[in-house]
């Protein structure tokens, strides 16, 4: 049912109560099974895999608590709308709460962050077959959201005797797209209002966040009418803006209703960049003076980046990665990362996991998508991001094509911009986890080619080793700057701005 529903790719976790799932994925032609061991990185894993794939990606554990691993990733696959399939493994139900080993109740585990859960029943007859056919359906046919499907497997566990997958009836469910009526009627509110914005959430909105800080209390740049096609926002003070605009339509697939900028009057069921590729065009042929003014204002500050050359920092290091990685995959870490791409990033997508994630999954999402990809994908990422989440690099999949841009300032650099937080003195060691480590090691254990700078020379030329070598193996470069001289460093930016 899964290859009948799309899914040709599955991530697995070790364990016994899950092989025989395992087993069958393996055995399946038609799917290709990427082993991770860790539970919570396999998650990040399968949905890196889904970005890349634009389809659905199976992630498949055992039973008990491997089943709560999951749900970081899949709480981001949710706000992202990603086709994760979730297939846990699961005791029978007569042992719940009966001290029985990773046994615990495993149906709706994953709460609301799943579109679907359906826990099967182990079947004995031609009805409960049917049964399990119809629930397996009901997840399947959801698109754009994670669901989850629940095993229960009796022992014995290992009898591998049915010499071939049953052929099982699918159900389909028809998507709709936006009808020609619905697209002209929201194109033409666009280009009648007065002061219209086309706003795009995630991947990113590059500069807005510094076009903002210069236009906050002019008027004359404030929209009336506000179409946005979904996605997080990076910027507060983006968000705090468009709060000011009159009224918000949102177009997004699942036909959801989210208010971030608190003045939603419209949603639209469907592809929100079909519209936004329709007005683009509209545009072309005929010019809005309100989307010149702020084209014009962007401009201005895209001269004004490309031209400021920052001292030794995070902020050089990805302005001269900006300028030297062209059009590639390019994932960015959330936190200080993300924020330096919304400055500098040019040429490509920029892809974060901005859902509800902090610091956890970005190397594994990376690492998933490149597992899938034949071109380079690269994850500029910061030192707890890493560390924490360094199991993306302990599993057999990885190929040369990742590429890690480290930026190590030896603790969670955004903590130094938040005014007033440095008058606690908790602040270095408890809220920003300052630290002295390096990823040498770990580079070294899961044999991963590593690299190192500490100044501007030494960074400008790893970075041109960073893309250009050709290498077998993944390539990290870990860049040491001053946390303090980095905070510095964005703060000299936003004055000259």
């Amino acid at each position: 049912m899964l290859v009948a529903h799309g899914v040709r790719h599955a991530v697995v976790c070790p364990g016994s109560r899950n092989s025989p799932i395992v087993h069958n994925l393996n055995e399946c032609p038609d799917i290709q099974c990427f082993p991770v061991t860790d539970e919570r990185s396999a998650g990040f894993y399968a949905l890196g895999m889904s970005q890349a794939l634009k389809s659905p990606v199976a992630v498949c554990v055992t039973s008990g608590s491997a089943l709560l691993n999951l749900a970081p990733a899949v709480a981001e696959a949710y706000y992202q709308h990603a086709p994760l399939v979730v297939i846990s493994a699961d005791r029978p139900p007569q042992w719940i709460d009966q001290l029985d080993g990773q046994t615990l109740p495993q149906p709706d585990a994953l709460g609301r962050f799943v579109r679907k859960a359906v826990s099967l029943p182990e079947p004995r007859d031609e009805e409960e077959r049917w049964f399990c056919n119809r629930l397996v359906n009901e997840a399947l046919v959801i698109r754009n959201a994670p669901v989850h499907i629940n095993v229960p497997i009796s022992e014995p566990l290992f009898d591998f005797t049915t010499p071939s997958l049953p052929s099982e009836r699918k159900i389909e469910r028809l998507s709709s797209d936006i009808s020609p009526a619905t697209l002209n009627h929201v194109t033409r509110m666009f280009l009648q209002a007065k002061r219209p914005m086309l706003i795009d959430g995630q991947p990113m909105n590059p500069l807005l966040d510094e076009a903002v800080a210069l236009v906050d209390g002019d008027e004359a740049y404030v929209p009336d009418f506000v179409l946005y096609i979904g996605g997080s926002i990076v910027s507060k003070r983006l968000k705090r803006f468009l709060r000011k605009a009159h009224e918000t339509w949102m177009i997004n697939e699942a036909g959801e209703v989210a208010d971030p900028f608190m003045n939603l009057t419209h949603i639209v069921q469907g592809d929100g960049e079909v519209v936004a590729d329709h007005i683009r065009f509209m545009l072309v042929m005929e010019p809005h003076p309100f989307v010149q003014q702020w084209d014009e204002l962007l401009a201005r500050l895209r001269r004004h980046a490309d031209a400021y050359e920052p001292a030794y920092s995070q902020m050089a290091a990805v302005k001269y990665f900006e300028g030297s990685v062209g059009d590639a995959v390019v994932h960015y870490a959330n936190s200080s990362a993300i924020r330096l791409a919304n400055s500098f990033a040019r040429s490509h997508t920029v892809r974060c996991n901005r859902g509800v994630n902090g610091i956890e999954g970005s190397l594994s999402t990376a690492a998933g998508f490149s597992v899938v990809t034949d071109g380079p994908v690269y994850c500029v990422i910061g030192d707890l991001s890493f560390f924490y989440d360094q199991n993306a690099l302990w599993n057999q999949n990885l190929r040369g094509n990742l590429r890690i841009l480290l930026l190590n300032n030896g603790r969670g650099g955004i903590f130094n911009l938040l005014p007033g937080l440095e008058q606690s003195p908790a602040r270095d060691r408890y809220v920003s986890a300052e630290h002295h480590t390096s990823a040498e090691g770990i580079c070294r254990q899961n044999d991963i080619v590593y690299l190192s700078a500490s100044d501007m020379h030494q960074m400008r030329s790893a970075i041109d080793t960073l893309v250009s070598t050709d290498s077998n193996r993944p390539v990290l470069l870990e860049v040491f700057t001053d946390a303090d001289a980095d905070a510095q460093t964005l703060k000299d930016y936003y004055r000259s701005v």
